[in-house]
């Protein structure tokens, strides 16, 4: 019986097999996960279904030009509060009028100290509403005894209180820049010693009257007392010769100068003297 020939295997043609391998990538590929869309990689431009996007994504998805922000209404600024002279309490500053655009503040360490620090001060400065400091810190010697809030004749202590500043006057001529009503004088020499036994000639070159018990306006010689003699007068601000005073507050003749040069009568000036305690009231 004749033998049948062996049959021989199957072999395709190298471009029929790369064809087949071909369609079994592609069903890998799309048809191997049947139901699943699968999408390009997630980048910071490209917000996630339930993750936020970064800022701009949502104006850019509304028609905001593509890689601008938005820029969200600006809310003004509230105005700044008055800037309050430091130091100074509630009731001390109800004190001062409300005219008053010049303060000249005469803080006592203590109230038995006859060592004081004084500032000038002016309302309404250049950088915005507020008490700004204009001249000073100065040191300044008041009444041996210190301070009191109830002044009388012989006590050797100085006022507290807000006072009107509405004249000077001297033995000397005043600053050129002086615009207060000026009484120059040669009643304004005085001689004699202070308690430390240093001399007390040239002390009343320059002042500027305190109206504490007195006519506002005169002249800083003048003995009106509209609250009695025994109240004590002539409080003044004068020319320091080194050492406590009787009841007035003294700096150095240089700083006086400065003071007579920038206090003026349009900007309603006052003083607000008193020991730190007293004033912070």
């Amino acid at each position: 019986m004749p033998v049948p020939p062996s049959r021989a295997p199957l072999r395709l043609p190298h471009v029929v097999c790369s064809l087949l391998l071909l369609v079994l990538l592609a069903g890998c590929g799309a048809g191997g996960l049947a139901g699943t869309e699968l999408s390009g990689p997630t980048t910071e431009h490209t917000p996630v279904q339930g993750v936020p996007g970064p800022p701009g994504a949502a104006a850019s998805a509304a028609g905001a030009p593509s890689g601008e922000v938005p820029v969200p209404p600006s809310v003004p600024e509230p105005s700044p509060l008055p800037t309050e002279i430091p130091g100074l309490g509630p009731k001390t500053r109800a004190a001062i009028p409300a005219t008053a655009r010049q303060a000249f503040v005469v803080t006592g360490e203590g109230p038995d100290s006859n060592r004081s620090t004084a500032v000038l001060y002016t309302l309404d400065g250049p950088a915005g509403p507020g008490w700004r400091p204009a001249l000073g810190p100065w040191p300044a010697h008041n009444a041996l005894n210190g301070w009191t809030g109830e002044h009388w004749e012989g006590d050797l202590r100085s006022p507290v209180g807000v006072f009107t500043l509405t004249a000077a006057g001297g033995r000397l001529d005043p600053p050129d820049t002086a615009l207060l009503p000026y009484d120059l004088s040669p009643d304004f020499a005085v001689t004699g010693e202070g308690f430390h036994g240093e001399p007390l000639e040239g002390s009343f070159d320059y002042v500027v009257a305190i109206d504490y018990n007195r006519a506002p306006g005169t002249s800083p010689l003048d003995h009106t007392r509209p609250l009695g003699e025994e109240r004590g007068g002539g409080i003044w601000v004068h020319v320091d010769h080194g050492g406590p005073t009787q009841g007035c507050v003294s700096v150095t003749e240089d700083r006086m100068k400065e003071l007579l040069g920038a206090l003026d009568p349009e900007q309603r000036p006052v003083i607000v003297m008193g020991d730190a305690e007293s004033l912070g009231r």
